[in-house]
């Protein structure tokens, strides 16, 4: 028999739906708390399902910090191959690989913190999806090298590892003291100062009618300039 009560609907979101809003969540959490500090009782609530539920898409909690940063590579990856497509030259393209960076530095030293910190420190980084994510990162730099040798612009005798290295090991060692909380930096400048650090040891020289500067001391005076803007590097 009809007892005329209308029959309350319910509307159960998609496995990929339910994904994402904790996935959503926890990237808040962690951003806010760390990953010590981020009990997974906090990012069931902010997703609005209970805490159990959670192992039903990821094993723990690490398996959870994985895909966030994951996530968050994919989407930074998409958006440098969407700004590169209209960037001409090997000097913007680099600058702007740097700079992009840098900026990423800036403005999530949270999520960066997880990525350097917990997440490339783990024994189980090597076999993540982050880091053929990282290394897929890592080498739209180095093509951007590539190009500009295949051009005739810059020296084929340095390693492209080397290369690689000094770009991101001097962006690490740049932004060290800002991910501890301490002090800042410019992105745009400092941007800057790298991509002509790099470029200066890399270019082809032409012939010229005057002395040239000894590249030593070029580059020394581009160290200079970048000791003067962002201050002395902390080890």
């Amino acid at each position: 028999m009809n007892s005329g009560t209308p029959r309350r609907q319910v509307f159960r979101l998609s496995r990929e739906q339910r994904v994402a809003e904790i996935m959503s969540a926890a990237r808040a959490v962690f951003r806010e708390k760390g990953y010590e500090d981020a009990p997974l009782s906090d990012i069931a609530e902010r997703a609005n399902v209970v805490e159990g539920s959670i192992y039903r898409y990821f094993e723990n909690k690490r398996d959870l910090l994985v895909k966030v940063i994951e996530d968050w590579y994919e989407g930074m990856l998409a958006d440098y191959d969407l700004q590169l497509s209209g960037i001409r030259g090997t000097r913007n393209r680099l600058r702007f690989m740097i700079w992009r960076h840098l900026a990423t530095i800036h403005e999530e030293p949270a999520l960066c913190n997880l990525m350097f910190q917990h997440l490339r420190t783990g024994r189980d980084y090597s076999s993540t999806a982050v880091h053929e994510l990282n290394r897929e990162y890592t080498r739209r730099t180095l093509d951007i090298i590539k190009e500009g040798m295949a051009a005739g612009e810059l020296r084929e005798d340095v390693p492209l590892r080397l290369i690689r290295d000094m770009i991101y090991g001097c962006t690490e060692h740049r932004t060290f003291a800002y991910l501890r909380g301490e002090g800042d930096f410019d992105p745009d400048t400092t941007a800057d100062m790298i991509a002509d650090l790099v470029l200066s040891g890399l270019e082809r020289r032409r012939p010229e009618t005057s002395p040239a500067p000894d590249l030593a001391e070029r580059l020394e005076r581009v160290v200079a300039r970048l000791e003067a803007i962002t201050g002395p590097a902390t080890p």
